[in-house]
């Protein structure tokens, strides 16, 4: 039986090993805090109230605003991060130990088939999307792995969402959408399944190509790895370090969760009591400072 792998990061809500790490670091601008809080507030009005798992690294940043923001809430343990990188995949071209160790991994981050058909809530799997391949990957990896286990798909279709955050275009009768590209799955789920999230191009830019991440990318090559356990104290590691710490922070403040109950309340899932019950923890969580 393999055991389950995942790239070190720091504890950012409680960062109590920290210790000098960031001295002589220069706090960070954060221009792009104001889209995405707004980004981070759709994300969680999307869900259908669901456990979040963000994919991969992309939407880091999203993250670790919200693990600040709802810090003090039940909210804090139902977002998750899922250490994968499925870009350039092809789900069906892996060797059986690959499919063992990812099959572990997905196990250990809380998503496997008996997980998805356990739970209320809808499992939700949040990306930065463009072409929409790493959803398909996963989609097949996830299609697969229910089979060989016997557990009743009529079930998770129902409970597995896919929430992808897009570059935002003007909108047209003939915009294209990710969706379309990958009929040949989308179609087997129901139509809420599939939701998105637009951001300004420039912070959707900012996060896909130009941001240092806080962590190594987690390929197949590192599924296994022992070595990324171990934490970096590079320089590009610190600067990203500081940045998300800065955002866990300015998740915290009333401003920012102001803002974000403006942006959750002003969305269609505000008929919904999940939410207007989110909606009333945010306004009375307590400030935490760092």
């Amino acid at each position: 039986m393999s055991e389950a792998n995942r790239p070190f990061r720091w504890d950012l809500v409680r960062p109590d090993q920290l210790g000098t790490l960031l001295d002589g670091v220069p706090a960070p601008d954060l221009p792009f805090l104001d889209q995405l809080t707004e980004c981070a507030a759709k994300v969680l009005a999307r869900s259908g109230g669901g456990e979040i798992h963000f994919v991969g690294r992309s939407l880091d940043s999203v993250y670790d605003l919200l693990s600040g923001a709802l810090d003090g809430t039940s909210w804090l343990s139902r977002i998750h991060q899922l250490p994968l990188s499925a870009a350039f995949a092809h789900w069906n071209r892996f060797n059986d130990q690959e499919i063992r160790q990812l099959r572990t991994n997905l196990t250990d981050a809380g998503v496997s088939p008996a997980a998805m058909a356990g739970r209320t809530q809808p499992t939700v799997l949040a990306d930065l999307v463009s072409s929409g391949s790493t959803f398909a990957v996963l989609y097949h990896w996830l299609r697969d792995w229910i089979d060989d286990e016997r557990v009743a798909w009529n079930v998770i279709r129902r409970k597995l969402r896919f929430l992808g955050v897009t570059c935002e275009y003007k909108t047209s009768p003939n915009t294209w959408r990710w969706q379309q590209a990958h009929a040949d799955w989308t179609v087997e789920l129901p139509a809420s399944a599939i939701q998105n999230v637009s951001l300004e191009p420039g912070a959707w830019s900012y996060l896909a190509d130009r941001q240092h991440k806080l962590t190594p990318t987690f390929s197949r090559r590192r599924w296994a790895d022992e070595n990324v356990r171990a934490p970096r104290h590079d320089e590009r590691t610190r600067k990203a370090l500081a940045e998300a710490i800065a955002l866990v922070e300015a998740g915290r403040r009333r401003h920012t969760r102001e803002s974000l109950v403006r942006h959750l309340t002003a969305e269609p899932a505000m008929r919904e009591r999940w939410l207007r019950s989110l909606v009333t923890e945010l306004r009375s969580a307590p400030n935490r400072p760092l």
